[in-house]
């Protein structure tokens, strides 16, 4: 049965499992197709997190690294969106490629800080291979994020926590000049400036 072109889309978001097992099975259909936008059926399954789904196109041999029109791949958008069951499945069951940044010049990591996905910050620094001081086309780094692009509440606190642990450079400056602890005094988080002055 020769399945047309863009039904693995089709069925992908129509988060059809059965329909993507049956296209699935000819190792001839073009896994990574794209659509409009340049999504990848496992980015699309990403998006709207549809784990079963994104498992199945992974165990298939779907591309984690394929990027978009926006320069978004699966590995990077699951890391930045808090879509942690694919991101610990992609880093256990697959090889995310970490030269590939987003259109900010970012890794995984570092919008992982920013939007507040503490499950994600640990996932990536147990893995430890995202450059913890990797720095984007701002110079921010993830700790230079998750200060100044935050509110400084809680569970920023934590997550400079867990980047301290692992041992981030608080030295790193961004385009600015700026490091983390510079915001953290700027912004009055006495909390942060607390951790990174230890």
């Amino acid at each position: 049965m020769k399945s047309q072109q863009g039904s693995l889309i089709q069925a992908v978001e129509n988060n059809d499992v059965g329909k993507v097992e049956a296209i699935l099975q000819n190792p001839s259909y073009p896994i990574n197709e794209t659509n409009d936008k340049g999504e990848s059926p496992l980015l699309i399954a990403t998006h709207k997190n549809f784990i079963d789904v994104a498992k199945r196109l992974i165990d298939a041999g779907a591309d984690i690294n394929q990027q978009d029109h926006i320069q978004d791949s699966p590995y990077l958008y699951a890391g930045a969106q808090g879509k942690t069951e694919i991101l610990k499945y992609m880093i256990a069951h697959a090889e995310p490629n970490h030269t590939v940044v987003n259109r900010y010049g970012g890794n995984a990591l570092i919008p992982a800080a920013e939007k507040g996905h503490l499950e994600n910050v640990k996932v990536l620094l147990q893995d430890g291979k995202a450059d913890i001081d990797h720095q984007n086309n701002y110079g921010y780094t993830a700790l230079i994020e998750a200060v100044a692009l935050t509110d400084g509440s809680a569970l920023y606190q934590e997550i400079v926590q867990e980047l301290l642990k692992y041992s981030a450079n608080k030295e790193l400056r961004d385009n600015r000049g700026k490091t983390a602890l510079d915001y953290a005094k700027e912004m009055g988080y006495t909390e942060m400036v607390q951790l990174l002055e230890e």
